[in-house]
């Protein structure tokens, strides 16, 4: 790791800190201050006595961010890795604190206090932890303490790799050499690299290369104490998900096709309830807004939930369980049926895949287009959310006609509920075709974490942002 990247892990430390006191500093005048002129203060805190406590909290709150691997040394951080990892962590500290001050009943009363602070640590932590981002950024863009890499690899992930490297200076790599393959030839380039000492790590960007090729570059990398990296195959990362008991002396492996088994699948049902009241709740005016609209519009439902012969519209949900699915109507009525027949059945645009796209769909009404370029016809999901039909987040739920043209390894994807949101939607790839969306929601379903789901949510106004930006 170089010297750069070092100093930028290392100062992260004492800048939390700082953020930490900053944060209950601040809270501690709103209180005393702003606040006190609405709400009288009726109990005494002197300033230094809650300094004193607030150092102390402090050190409490960075081993919580260190268990949290937030001071993981990293030669590059993702603005949305970081806000994820600050709010679970800020979270996590200020339940501790509140444990505490349970526990010794005498510490102070201030329920503002304590919210503000957790408020207010989250902005303070993760502005500073932005501007360390940026700052280095900017070092990257003018060639400071930037990567060099070799990528090796014959198929498409290697090229875009090199792409995304190459116009994306964030990343902090720059390519410096690339071969098909691991030969002769390649060993001898590489070493001339290292010899001229212009090559910091070996990137493996073709996960179907033989094992016997793999491995002699892994040993090559460690003799010239190079950086190894590998672009892994999603399809096979069906073992990190396992479970080993022994059985009268026997090793017993189990294959988990999720963490959602068992308390995830609680902890996810409990995120999705309380987030989708809370967005039902917050969002009430434009459902009515939406829903006056769409009447004025056109003639018909305010809700698409039938088919053209009065027939529920279903989707395939968990374990392949068809479901009632609605949505805000953004098509004309009765025209649900063009898709598999009439002028629509010969301009699908996904000719290789089970899914249906049109470009320039007529059936759309005026209210309709506006609906769908900001993603309000999707708003009663959260409905189906509460319900438990779907989840905030997982792979998108698809036709039962669309299903049952999904080869074996397509169903991978119907082990858990449909979200609203997922990852193959935040992928920041606008062009992903079906296999790589399969790819990418097959990763989430075995890699799932709170903080995984957490990011997604937060990544998503953004992404629909960027999107609608670029129409």
């Amino acid at each position: 790791m170089k010297r750069s990247e070092i100093f930028f892990n290392v100062i992260l430390l004492p800048l939390d800190y700082i953020a930490i006191i900053g944060a209950a500093i601040a809270a501690y005048f709103l209180r005393f201050t702003s606040l006190a002129e609405v709400v009288p203060v009726v109990y005494e805190l002197p300033f230094i006595e809650f300094l004193n406590i607030s150092l102390l909290v402090g050190l409490a709150m960075l081993i919580v961010f260190a268990i949290n691997k937030m001071y993981v040394m990293k030669g590059t951080r993702r603005i949305i890795d970081e806000f994820g990892k600050v709010f679970v962590s800020c979270s996590a500290g200020i339940m501790v604190i509140i444990v505490a001050i349970f526990l010794q009943r005498e510490l102070f009363s201030s329920r503002f206090i304590i919210l503000a602070a957790w408020i207010l640590a989250v902005i303070f932590v993760f502005m500073l932890r932005l501007f360390v981002i940026l700052v280095q950024r900017s070092l990257f863009k003018k060639g400071i303490g930037v990567k060099r890499a070799v990528l090796i690899g014959s198929d498409k992930t290697k090229q875009e790799l090199s792409d995304t490297f190459r116009k994306r200076k964030v990343f902090g790599i720059k390519v410096v050499g690339e071969y098909s393959m691991f030969d002769e030839n390649a060993e001898g380039k590489i070493l001339e690299l290292w010899r001229g000492r212009n090559i910091d790590e070996v990137i493996l960007a073709d996960p179907t290369l033989n094992k016997e090729t793999n491995l002699k570059l892994a040993d090559f990398t460690q003799e010239h104490n190079l950086t190894f990296k590998y672009a892994a195959d999603l399809f096979k990362t069906y073992a990190t998900n396992i479970d080993v008991s022994t059985i009268s002396g026997i090793p017993v492996v189990e294959l988990k096709r999720t963490p959602l088994d068992g308390w995830g699948r609680v902890i996810k049902r409990l995120l999705d309830i309380i987030f989708s009241l809370l967005v039902i709740i917050v969002l009430s005016p434009i459902y009515i807004v939406t829903a006056i609209a769409i009447k004025i519009d056109s003639n018909g439902p305010i809700l698409f939930s039938r088919k053209d012969d009065k027939s529920k519209v279903r989707r395939i949900g968990q374990a392949g369980e068809p479901f009632w699915y609605f949505k805000f109507r953004s098509m004309k009525p009765e025209t649900d049926g063009m898709r598999t027949s009439g002028e629509l059945s010969n301009t699908d645009l996904r000719d290789d895949s089970p899914l249906t796209k049109f470009k320039d769909d007529p059936r759309i009404t005026k209210v309709g287009k506006i609906l769908r370029k900001f993603s309000i016809d999707e708003l009663p999901e959260f409905f189906l959310v509460l319900g438990g039909k779907m989840s905030l987040v997982g792979p998108r739920p698809h036709l039962p006609e669309e299903v049952a043209n999904y080869k074996k390894h397509h169903k991978r994807v119907l082990d858990i509920k449909p979200g609203i949101t997922g990852m193959a939607q935040v992928s920041g790839r606008s062009d992903l075709d079906f296999e790589e969306e399969i790819k990418l929601d097959v990763y989430y379903i075995e890699n799932w974490s709170i903080k995984s789901d957490l990011q997604i949510l937060f990544k998503t106004p953004f992404i629909l942002l960027k999107k609608r930006q670029a129409l």
